[in-house]
């Protein structure tokens, strides 16, 4: 009697799956690496204009939907983790870039979250 041959189950070594979010996770992982290295290089050009504002305009977007929802005690960074001057200059490249002046800020600074 002839023993059956055994089939053989052929599989192709695949990535995993990852899900979306877990697919954003490490997209916003590696933009913070490679940010890291261009700073530590002393290249912040290394990162593109373009995808600078792609980030920026996603953080800001999910940053002061959070702000909306629970208040302001969504910190933006953490503590001791950017300079004084870093702040400074990147809120008001965002003034600027929204075209708003100080006076519309100082509306803005104390209104309690939630009102329009």
């Amino acid at each position: 009697m002839r023993a059956k041959a055994a089939k053989r189950t052929v599989t192709r070594n695949k990535p995993p799956r990852r899900s979306a979010p877990a697919a954003k996770a490490g997209a916003g992982a590696d933009f913070c690496a490679a940010a890291r290295e261009a700073l530590k290089r002393g290249e912040p050009d290394a990162i593109s204009d373009r995808k600078l504002q792609d980030i920026m305009t996603a953080a800001v977007k999910v940053y002061a939907a959070k702000v909306e929802r629970r208040g302001h005690d969504v910190a933006p960074f953490p503590p001791h983790s950017v300079t004084a001057t870093e702040t400074v200059v990147t809120a008001c490249g965002l003034i600027r870039a929204a075209d708003l002046n100080m006076f519309d800020v100082a509306i803005w600074f104390h209104r309690p979250p939630g009102i329009d």
